[in-house]
């Protein structure tokens, strides 16, 4: 139970964090109905960024802890889903899957707006952590502690076209108009997008797994998709728990269910308030073709081979 004393400490530190926020370059093209603000050069909102700098002072990892990282829209909701029915695959022998009644966000909740939920999960026995956050903002528990990280990416093309139309519909249901896609594209060219430069975000995560390859995993997502049951496979052994849950976890099964098509994630928290059905959208690899010009997805690859050139890496 959380003492008056903490919960005055915790006001004056929140209200540090909305004071030092507001000093920040901010920006704010993209249709949302708060801005977002740069911070060690990423944009993230206010709302993410305090919970991010709360975690960076409060959260504790702890070794057994799983902690999932990724970027917006590069298959977050179905690594949770994969990651949560593997590690609890002997939790619900004999009852469902939360998965067939909730959202995987709210069977995995985010470190950076979720933190509560955490010492929950872990007196059922659930170490599952996830977070949008770079690697540089990771706490520095997480990295101390000696836990497992996995992070998954994905084309930028596919990336960008997903995310366009999650922010889309996400401002159409708050009654804000959300820009052109063309617009949009040029924004996250630049960098300017939810979390981004997205090349930025990729790279910190590259360069720790090639560090420390025992420690975080690095997927992507199309190696996924193409080969799902060996890459299950390996994100299994490398959490040290046994696999066979790869039908449960498929695109069309989750996409199909009921609470992933009609419920509401966040419900009465604003803003953030948001209808389920807008994390699953196709999940196609290669959907870019069907939205971007020849001259788009040239730009971006070419600031793509930029972006990562002399890393090792290849998307």
């Amino acid at each position: 139970m959380e003492s008056h004393l903490e919960k005055q400490n915790g006001d004056v530190l929140q209200k540090s964090f909305k004071e030092m926020i507001s000093t920040l370059p901010k920006e704010n093209r993209w249709g949302f109905l708060e801005d977002y603000y740069q911070y060690q050069g990423f944009w993230i909102s206010p709302s993410f960024l305090q919970g991010a700098l709360s975690a960076q002072q409060q959260f504790q990892a702890q070794p057994t802890d799983v902690i999932l990282c990724s970027s917006l829209r590069t298959g977050t909701a179905w690594l949770k889903s994969l990651t949560f029915a593997t590690i609890t695959r002997t939790l619900y022998n004999d009852s469902p899957t939360p998965l067939l009644s909730k959202l995987p966000h709210d069977v995995v909740p985010f470190m950076e707006f979720k933190l509560a939920q955490f010492s929950t999960n872990r007196h059922l026995g659930i170490p599952l952590l996830a977070t949008h956050l770079p690697y540089s903002f990771l706490p520095r528990s997480i990295i101390d502690s000696g836990c497992k990280i996995i992070y998954i990416c994905r084309d930028p093309k596919d990336t960008f076209v997903s995310l366009y139309h999650f922010i889309a519909r996400h401002c159409k249901s708050q009654n804000a108009q959300p820009i052109q896609l063309d617009e949009a594209f040029e924004l996250f060219y630049e960098g300017v997008s939810p979390y981004g430069p997205y090349w930025d975000h990729v790279l910190g995560y590259w360069k720790a797994s090639l560090e420390h390859p025992d420690k975080l995993m690095f997927l992507k997502y199309e190696e996924l998709v193409e080969d799902t049951v060996l890459y299950l496979k390996k994100t299994a052994e490398f959490m040290g728990v046994p696999e066979n849950i790869v039908q449960l976890c498929s695109f069309d099964n989750l996409s199909g269910l009921e609470v992933n098509k009609t419920g509401k994630h966040c419900r009465g928290q604003g803003n953030w308030e948001m209808e389920n059905n807008i994390f699953f959208r196709k999940g196609k690899v290669g959907d870019w073709k069907n939205y971007l010009t020849t001259e788009m997805a040239q730009r971006l690859d070419q600031r793509t081979l930029q972006k990562l050139s002399g890393s090792g890496l290849s998307l």
